[in-house]
């Protein structure tokens, strides 16, 4: 027989309906921020709207929910943060979101998305993320400035001094952007994934203990700073000369040390990658410079000619090498090729591009040449000191270690040539060059 709730004690009834009446309020709480983050995630997918198609989505999504306090800022997180996730998983890593963002969209979205990363990685503690990813953040400024009390999302739409229509089109925005992404190589462990360095912590891109000494890496970068910002080349020439002859050293006498273990037995070679992200114009020429400085110093490069950034394949030290010496090169052959101000044929016609880029890639024609000549003459200096038996063998074991990795990440790479169709360029791109002779012999007094 059924129970009668007439005969429930006095004050019961109300106390159970109340405590459920919560309990059902907070489970559709959590179901419309389900729903609300889904449909920002799955909207993003309509991004071949045209324009105005992410204002028309938010209007839609607020409208819907009109009369409540749907949680849109949360929502909105939860959808930022899902996305980022998934771009991880594919390869990405927070400088390259940040460098795609600040090349498609503009500024407001570019710093949108580095808070949008900020709130991202706060859901794992520092000893689960890779260190060049803690350190990609920290360059990138991604850090929580806002109330833990408050989604991220709503914060900045207040502090934008934007309604939620235009949070929630800024957010629609993003994550398209993320959605169409496709997959890359892995070079580091995603947040979460990282156990550290060690024996059986996973992938050997997940190793850090080939990273350059921070003490001789603090040298080098002050040297590089002084190369790029004195103007009489000669002087230059000496302060990039002698970190070049720092690195080279380092990493060679390294390489023997670590070869073998205390025990006298082999330790696998440490291949890992970076990204060097390049500014147009001219990213053909540019990318040829990377290619010759990762050469120079015993890794691989492969061109991202779409998305403009060149990958570096090799060991841990030497790809840390490269990415130190190609960001000093860089800015020291822009500084030369604009030095030579525009050009124009005898018709008065401009011959500045063709110009610039047979510029450009003479000078990263010579560069790798005498970078080449340095790290020989590198190489024979350690090879004297501590012997030839113990060098070649290890740098065997580089070189072997360095294709494997670069056939696993990349299987079917294509090679182009890019051509110089300027004499003038040719010659002086060349004569460039020659002024920044790497000559590691030169004597520097620091």
């Amino acid at each position: 027989m059924g129970r009668d709730r007439a005969s429930d004690p006095p004050g019961r009834l109300g106390a159970v309906s109340k405590r459920d009446s919560h309990r059902w309020r907070r489970r559709q709480s959590r179901l419309t921020l389900d729903v609300l983050a889904n449909e920002l995630f799955h909207g993003s997918s309509r991004y071949a709207e045209g324009e105005g198609w992410a204002v028309r989505h938010a209007e839609r999504l607020v409208a819907k929910a009109s009369g409540e306090a749907a949680p849109f800022g949360q929502a909105a997180d939860a959808a930022l943060t899902g996305g980022l996730d998934a771009t991880w998983r594919i390869g990405w890593q927070p400088m390259d979101i940040w460098q795609v963002f600040r090349r498609r969209l503009d500024d407001e979205v570019a710093e949108f998305i580095v808070g949008a990363i900020a709130a991202e990685a706060v859901r794992y503690p520092a000893a689960a993320s890779h260190p060049r990813w803690r350190a990609q953040l920290a360059e990138l400024g991604a850090r929580q400035w806002w109330p833990q009390d408050k989604s991220y999302a709503e914060a900045w739409a207040e502090r934008a001094g934007i309604d939620t229509v235009s949070m929630l089109a800024l957010v629609l925005e993003a994550l398209a952007h993320l959605r169409v992404l496709q997959p890359e190589p892995e070079l580091i462990p995603p947040p979460g994934s990282y156990s550290g360095p060690g024996p059986g912590s996973g992938s050997p891109l997940s190793s850090v203990a080939g990273e350059v000494d921070p003490k001789v890496l603090a040298k080098v970068r002050a040297l590089l700073a002084k190369a790029e910002s004195t103007e009489f080349p000669e002087e230059a020439d000496a302060f990039f000369a002698k970190a070049q002859e720092l690195m080279s050293r380092y990493s060679l006498e390294r390489a023997v040390v670590e070869a073998l273990d205390p025990a006298g037995r082999g330790v696998p070679v440490r291949t890992g990658g970076r990204r060097i992200w390049l500014d147009s114009p001219y990213l053909g020429p540019k990318s040829m410079l990377v290619t010759v400085v990762a050469s120079a110093n015993r890794c691989q490069a492969v061109f991202a000619q779409a998305l403009g950034f060149v990958t570096v394949i090799g060991e841990e030290t030497d790809t840390e090498i490269v990415e130190v010496l190609t960001t000093s090169l860089l800015v020291q052959a822009g500084r030369a090729m604009l030095a030579t101000g525009s050009q124009v044929d005898r018709r008065g016609q401009s011959r500045t591009k063709s110009f610039r880029q047979s510029f450009l890639i003479s000078y990263a024609q010579r560069i790798g040449e005498r970078l080449l000549e340095a790290s020989e003459r590198a190489e024979a200096e350690v090879t004297e000191s501590i012997g030839d038996g113990r060098l070649l063998p290890v740098l065997a074991a580089r070189e072997e270690a360095v294709q494997q990795r670069v056939a696993e990440l990349f299987p079917h790479l294509v090679s182009r040539r890019v051509s110089a169709t300027n004499p003038a360029g040719w010659t002086a791109g060349r004569a460039a060059a020659d002024l920044a002779v790497l000559d590691v012999h030169r004597a520097v007094n620091d």
